[in-house]
């Protein structure tokens, strides 16, 4: 900083912004002990890259304790280092802070505090270090607010958090080329009542290098048009996607036109995914896997998928569930890739450990229910759940090793192939066995009704 931004910034300290101008903005900060990032000699609607200017503004800002105000206008920045307590803001749609390129955008490194509240976040699909995975990225930030924003066009993620605690709130992240919001080990983060839409490979990543202790809350947010640019089979292209974190509660979204998945759980103990809306998705609907304990997946609507909704892989850990009260419908049995027997087209498909009660569903072109797969199926209760429209209603795994199974007071209408069928792998092996399920100790199939 110069000797004239010195002497502008020893100037701006403690004194309060216009009362007009500061006043009209919801700042997410104080008016009082406000400073405006103009005394610094940050100019509106500039060509040049201010980056320089802002970051020693912000760093005054920090050092009185207050707030920065950024007028509207449209601000060219890069390399930008958030100061230790960091409250950046300005009027909604209109302080537009756009990326030069370059290593970074704004990142903070420990920051005791980190406040950003109604500003445009432009990415320009400028590049990106190697290393910087989003437009913002914040780094060990125990206390993070930032709402009322909008993040657009960022060549990687629109807002990428490490070891972060916090709130993500209100926000429109959109177009982002990788995630629009990714968090890696949190330390009590909640994302809610966000607008992600249009990103290139995930929605909202909630992420951990290693399994453990993870506790954030996704609730509220509307996910739409998320795409699987980089490929595979499940690892993009998902709305909602919980990966080694466990104690997570994900309710309320509304998630739409995915690639692959709604809400995706991987290796994730104690999930609950409860009461979201989940429309027109390329694969599975709600997806529970691999190595998890204990998941909670309740009165939630999946409308249009390849399937509903699989708790799946005791092959490899994957046990204790509740499934209940959700709705499945409109199932296509048509997916982004050739899937391994059965196929897709299965309404609710579950393993291990599993209470599966009250659930509807309607329109499965395969299975309304898959219970187990080989000899990989144990302690399974299936009542009081609705299926109509599937041409068998119930596929349970006969297979040498399966565990007991419940299949009772259930209501079963238009299963043209059978109420409730054996299969050994991917081949039927039975008639219906809700006439006579004798030759198989193991299950219990009482009181249905059949339509």
């Amino acid at each position: 900083m110069n000797r004239r931004q010195l002497l502008a910034a020893s100037a701006a300290i403690g004194t309060l912004l216009p009362a007009g101008a500061a006043a009209q903005a919801r700042t997410g900060a104080p008016v009082l002990g406000t400073l405006d990032a103009v005394a610094f000699g940050l100019q509106p609607d500039t060509p040049g890259d201010q980056g320089a200017i802002l970051e020693a503004a912000l760093q005054a800002a920090s050092d009185a304790d207050a707030a920065l105000f950024i007028p509207p206008g449209r601000y060219v920045v890069s390399g930008v280092t958030l100061p230790d307590r960091a409250r950046l803001f300005g009027v909604p749609g209109a302080s537009r802070l756009v990326h030069a390129g370059g290593d970074h955008m704004l990142a903070a490194y420990g920051s005791t505090i980190v406040r950003l509240a109604d500003l445009v976040i432009d990415g320009a699909n400028a590049p990106l270090g190697e290393w910087v995975p989003g437009i913002v990225h914040l780094n060990d930030a125990p206390d993070v607010a930032i709402e009322g924003c909008e993040f657009v066009d960022s060549a990687k993620s629109g807002i990428a958090l490490d070891r972060c605690g916090g709130r993500i709130a209100g926000n429109r992240i959109l177009r982002a080329a990788d995630a629009g919001i990714r968090a890696i080990e949190s330390t009590g983060l909640s994302v809610s009542d966000n607008l992600v839409a249009d990103c290139g490979n995930a929605g909202i990543l909630v992420y951990r290098w290693e399994a453990g202790e993870d506790g954030s809350i996704v609730s509220g947010n509307r996910v739409e048009r998320i795409a699987a640019n980089d490929g595979g089979t499940g690892q993009n292209g998902n709305g909602i996607n919980v990966f080694r974190a466990h104690n997570v509660i994900v309710s309320g979204n509304r998630i739409a036109d995915c690639a692959f998945t709604a809400i995706r759980a991987n290796s994730a103990d104690n999930v609950q995914i409860v009461g979201n809306n989940c429309l027109r998705m390329g694969e599975v609907g709600i997806y529970s896997e691999f190595v998890f304990e204990a998941t909670l997946i309740a009165n939630n609507i999946v409308d249009a998928a390849a399937t509903g909704i699989s708790v799946a892989n005791f092959l490899d850990g994957g046990r204790m569930a509740v499934v209940s009260g959700n709705i499945v419908r409109n199932l296509t049995g048509s997916g982004p890739y050739e899937a391994d027997p059965p196929g897709f087209g299965i309404g609710i498909a579950i393993e291990a450990d599993v209470a599966l009660s009250g659930n509807l569903i309607d329109g499965a072109p395969l299975f309304g229910v898959l219970l187990g797969w080989g000899p990989y199926l144990r302690d399974v209760a299936a009542t009081g759940n609705v299926i109509r429209r599937a041409p068998i209603g119930f596929a349970v795994t006969v297979v040498e090793g399966g565990g007991p199974v419940l299949i009772a007071s259930n209501v079963i209408s238009g299963a043209t192939d059978g109420a409730v069928v054996g299969y050994r792998w991917a081949e039927r092996t039975t008639g219906d066995l809700a006439r006579d399920a004798t030759a198989f100790p193991q299950l219990t199939i009482a009181g249905n009704r059949i339509a």
